[in-house]
């Protein structure tokens, strides 16, 4: 998965006016126009590497003099003391972006690290973990990608590319049965569609339709292998998603009962910021450097 850049322009726009505002007090006041930064992003723990790209835009959307080198792919296992990025370029331009580009890569990196957590605890079965849409608002195209990056699967990017029917859907449409008769009554929707269900009983109903997917909300383990013994007596293919409360305590022992997916939201909703520390290493003058 590539990095959104497009999507991620205006968001990059918005942090950097929310920061440097009518300008940057500090640095107007004392840093002198012609000097010069150059400076060592530097991992202060360990996780996964995400946001190089981001480090990169915020500093060509400030001043396209500022140059960033990226020591480090998206997706690199690094350790504290790390050089992951140099910069090098106007220092008021460099000092002025520091915060905005560390906040993308300290959140991103915390993502995909998590995410990567959950990758590693279910290594060996055939379950796979994807994201959910709780995620920062505005921030969902950076923050699914860095789940990726981190090893995590992308569930649906938003409410217009999968029906996902769900338990106020089902109360609002009658019923749970006139729910899926409503969507498969004059054939398939065209696009695809998932199903929650809380009990046993819904699970029967919803392995008579032609879903794509079946979501078991909130099961325990001996419901998660009654319904997979449910699909089998039924002939069935359906792939089944876990979720609700799915922690990294507990996504290894519900992969194991041969559920194909397992969501958390916790991958983006909760997961940690990764630190890093932007350390200028030389600063020069006009005479020095211009």
């Amino acid at each position: 998965m590539e990095f959104p850049i497009a999507e991620n322009k205006t968001l990059v726009e918005i942090a950097l006016a929310e920061d440097i505002g009518g300008g940057d007090a500090t640095s107007l006041a004392l840093v002198p126009e012609s000097a010069r930064l150059s400076a060592r992003i530097i991992a202060k723990g360990e996780g996964i590497l995400c946001g190089g790209p981001a480090v990169e835009q915020v500093f060509a959307l400030l001043d396209e003099r500022v140059r960033v080198g990226l020591l480090l792919p998206d997706g690199t296992a690094v350790f504290r003391g790390d050089v992951v990025a140099e910069i090098d370029g106007p220092a008021r331009s460099v000092l002025s972006g520091e915060r905005t580009a560390m906040n993308f890569l300290c959140r991103l990196s915390g993502v995909a690290t998590t995410a990567n957590a959950f990758a590693e605890r279910l290594s060996g079965t055939a379950c796979e973990v994807l994201d959910t849409r709780k995620t920062t608002p505005g921030m969902r195209a950076v923050e699914k990608y860095a789940v990726a990056v981190g090893g995590g699967g992308n569930h649906r990017f938003g409410l217009w590319d999968m029906i996902l029917v769900k338990e106020n859907h089902i109360a609002s449409a009658g019923g749970f049965r006139h729910a899926l008769e409503k969507l498969f009554g004059e054939g398939a929707p065209a696009l695809p569609v998932e199903v929650e269900v809380r009990n046993l009983e819904e699970l029967e109903i919803a392995l008579e339709y032609p879903v794509d997917r079946i979501m078991l909300d909130n099961f325990i383990i001996p419901q998660i292998e009654r319904a997979i013994d449910l699909r089998t007596l039924h002939g069935a293919t359906i792939p089944f998603e876990v979720s609700g409360n799915i922690t990294l305590d507990s996504c290894r022992a519900i992969a194991e009962t041969g559920v194909e997916f397992i969501s958390s939201g916790a991958m983006t909703h909760s997961a940690p910021a990764m630190d890093f520390s932007m350390i200028a290493t030389i600063i020069h003058s006009r005479d020095e450097a211009l």
